[in-house]
């Protein structure tokens, strides 16, 4: 049967799944359905409400599950969809964490090959320029100076 959007009466949501009105009285004591009520305190089940009693009487007269077991089996659903929104929050940001550290790491890589063309080409110039002059004869002196400083005394 096609549901329309809206709130549903007891009357209507028992036809829908062929149970007894007592039944879905019964999973409402029992705290495994919720539905809204009126003024006059009439039950009024919203769509969420309706599959979450699709899903308990899945359970119980499909699979042969019962009510302590349904509250289980509901209460895990909801705990394991918690924990999932929770890791999809987490992959999400860890996602973003990952492109902004790429970005980085892109821009790291150009900014020192840039550095690497210009040190290339300095290092083509030096050459076309001839060998540098380290100042080999302040070392020569150096040298001498240094030789000239050694004496020994024997006694």
């Amino acid at each position: 049967m096609k549901r329309r959007r809206g709130f549903y009466s007891i009357s209507v949501v028992a036809k829908m799944f062929s149970v007894h009105q007592q039944t879905i009285r019964m999973y409402e004591k029992e705290g495994l359905i919720s539905p809204k009520r009126t003024e006059g305190n009439t039950r009024l089940f919203s769509e969420e409400d309706v599959d979450r009693l699709e899903k308990v009487i899945h359970l119980t007269h499909k699979v042969g599950v019962n009510l302590a077991g349904v509250q289980i089996i509901l209460k895990l659903q909801k705990k394991i969809q918690r924990m999932q929104n929770d890791m999809n929050k987490l992959f999400e940001q860890m996602h973003g964490n990952l492109e902004e550290e790429s970005v980085r790491y892109k821009k790291e890589i150009k900014q020192q090959g840039e550095k690497l063309i210009e040190m290339k080409k300095a290092h083509k110039n030096d050459e076309k320029n001839g060998p540098i002059d380290v100042g080999t004869s302040s070392i020569k002196k150096d040298e001498e100076d240094f030789d000239d400083d050694w004496e020994i005394d024997y006694e």
